[in-house]
C-alpha cells in the first residue's frame, strides 16, 4: 500500500524528468504566475487603465517557460508514462 501511494506522487514527475519536490516547486510557481495574471486581467476588465499589458506579458512569459522546458524534455531520455501515453506536450 505504501509503495502504491508513493508511486502516485512520483510517477508523473518522473515522466518529465523531475523529482516530486522539483515538480511541486515548479507547478506552484507556475500556478502562482497564472493566478497573478488572472487577477491582473480581472482588475483590468473593471479598471481598463490598469494592468494594460500584464496579463498578456505573463501568458507570453509562461508560454516561453513551457517551450524551453519542452525542448529540454525532448533532448533527454525520460521514464515511460505510467499510463502508457506518449511524451507530454507540456510539462507542468
Amino acid at each position: 500500500m505504501e509503495f502504491v501511494m508513493l508511486k502516485l506522487f512520483t510517477d508523473h514527475p518522473a515522466t518529465i524528468g523531475e523529482s516530486y519536490l522539483e515538480h511541486l516547486m515548479f507547478a506552484v510557481g507556475f500556478g502562482s504566475r497564472m493566478l497573478a495574471g488572472g487577477m491582473a486581467c480581472c482588475i483590468h476588465g473593471a479598471l481598463p487603465f490598469l494592468f494594460l499589458k500584464t496579463g498578456s506579458s505573463i501568458v507570453l512569459e509562461l508560454h516561453a517557460v513551457l517551450m524551453c522546458k519542452r525542448a529540454t524534455l525532448i533532448s533527454k531520455p525520460l521514464s515511460a508514462s505510467p499510463r502508457g501515453g506518449s511524451e507530454p506536450e507540456y510539462a507542468i
